[in-house]
Formats: C-alpha cells, sequence, structure tokens
C-alpha cells in the first residue's frame, strides 16, 4: 500500500519553495547551512529561514513566485544560525544533526504508483493525490476530465465525490508533510525539505536509500551530531554522495517535486 501526491499539491509547492531557497543558499556559498520551513496557503506564504547566507527577500520572492504564483503575499523572516551549530561545521564537515535512518528496497506497487502519478501530471499539471492498495486504485486529481480519466484507468476509483479544484487556494501546505509519499518503506523521523547537505536528514536518507535500491537489502543507521563517520564512512563522502545525486535530479527544488521516487 503506497500513497503518492503530486508536484502541485500543496504541501510540495511548500517543500519546492523550500528546496528552492537552499538551491539560492548554494549559489551564494559552497557550503551553505540553511534550514527552511514553509507554510502556504490562501493566498499568503510563510517561510522562516535559518541560514548562514544572507538572502534578500527579492530572490526569494521570485522563486516563490515562479513556483506558487505572482500575486501571492510572502512573509519571509531571515535569522542566523545558532552559534553553537555553526560551530559544529566551522572546521570540517560533520553531521549536523542527530538521527536515525532507514532506506528500504521500492516495491514492485511503489515503482507501479509513482509511474502512474508522473504520467497523470503530465497531462494534469495541478494538485493531485493517488494512492495504490494492490489491485485497489485510488486517483483524486484536480481540474481533471473524469470521463477521460476513466477511459484510461477503467478500474480504477477517480475523484469519489466528483471533479474538483485544489491547490493552495483550496487547502494549506507545509513542509515535509507528505513523508511517505517522498521515502516509501524508508520513512522514519526527519524530513528531506529545506535543508543543506550537512543535514543527516538529508545526506544520510539519501545515502540509505540509494545503498538500499543497490544492495536491494534494508539499511538502518543512526548518527549523532558532531559525528564525523557514518556507515564507517567519513560524513564527507555521504555528503558528496548526496550532493551527486540532488545534482543529478537537478537541484533541491526538483527533488523536492517527487521525493526519492
Amino acid at each position: 500500500m503506497i500513497e503518492k501526491v503530486n508536484p502541485s499539491h500543496p504541501d510540495k509547492i511548500a517543500d519546492r519553495i523550500a528546496g528552492a531557497i537552499v538551491d539560492l543558499a548554494y549559489k551564494r556559498a559552497k557550503n551553505p547551512r540553511i534550514a527552511v520551513e514553509v507554510l502556504i496557503g490562501h493566498g499568503i506564504v510563510h517561510i522562516i529561514a535559518e541560514t548562514s547566507v544572507n538572502l534578500d527577500a527579492y530572490s526569494v520572492g521570485q522563486a516563490v513566485g515562479k513556483i506558487a504564483g505572482w500575486s501571492i503575499k510572502m512573509d519571509y523572516q531571515e535569522v542566523p544560525q545558532d552559534i553553537l551549530l555553526a560551530d559544529n561545521q566551522r572546521t570540517s564537515i560533520r553531521c549536523g544533526d542527530n538521527g536515525i535512518f532507514k532506506g528500504m528496497p521500492l516495491t514492485k506497487e511503489q515503482i507501479k504508483l509513482s509511474d502512474i502519478a508522473k504520467r497523470i501530471y503530465e497531462r494534469y499539471p495541478y494538485d493531485g493525490k493517488y494512492i495504490l492498495n494492490g489491485n485497489r486504485l485510488i486517483i483524486c486529481q484536480s481540474n481533471a476530465n473524469g470521463e477521460k480519466l476513466r477511459k484510461k484507468f477503467p478500474t480504477a476509483e477517480i475523484n469519489p465525490i466528483g471533479d474538483w479544484t485544489g491547490g493552495t487556494d483550496v487547502d494549506t501546505g507545509a513542509t515535509n508533510r507528505k513523508l511517505g509519499s517522498d521515502m516509501a518503506d524508508s520513512v522514519t523521523g526527519g524530513g528531506l525539505h529545506g535543508k543543506d547537505l550537512s543535514k543527516a536528514d538529508v545526506s544520510v536518507n539519501i545515502y540509505a536509500f540509494l545503498k538500499a535500491q543497490k544492495t536491494g537489502k534494508p539499511v538502518e543507521l543512526c548518527c549523532a551530531i558532531g559525528d564525523d563517520t557514518v556507515d564507517g564512512k567519513p560524513y564527507s563522502e555521504i555528503v558528496a554522495e548526496a550532493k551527486t545525486y540532488i545534482d543529478s535530479v537537478g537541484g533541491f527544488e526538483k527533488f523536492a517535486e517527487w521525493g526519492l521516487f
């Protein structure tokens, strides 16, 4: 059983905005420290960024407008990173927080639903949510012709209470609320989005997930803030692997669209 939401779901809009702001930070510094929280809905977006770099409100507003629309109002608050957290990273790349992590091989069902969701989104790039539980496929797709979808997916339950409109004018979104959609069975405690690569929630989660896909076996890891090795590897190597992956998908905003699968 698995659920996917698409990049226009309100929670994914929030994740994408957070990712776009992290992308901005990496344009300003090679190894920025940043953590972003986003709450969006009903014409306004609230953003708090704890960061080691200065991000001007104009650049943040441009990133927000491209994702959420140019008419949205923005409340942006930027604060410096806590001095103790900053000192942890001052001389080397070390684990930026505590955490437990699990990488699980994707199932055929999870891969199938991801493919279905992405195919539907190509035709209907609007708020949508999809569930697959064995042979039961549930498609909730806004701004779509239900009859046309039924022809394409004749056995699916499509928009059970009728055709609908969605998006942030209908519902609110917040960062890291769709962990199952992002990570499938690899969900543990922390979310993937709005954070730089020093954060274990990003780098170790990506590392564990990729290792599980490669080996076909579950991966369980933990770390403490300040650790310089995880899974017997220098933390800097794990960060480098995560960066390669993020770069391969087009950056943090693109990563936020679908998560790990």
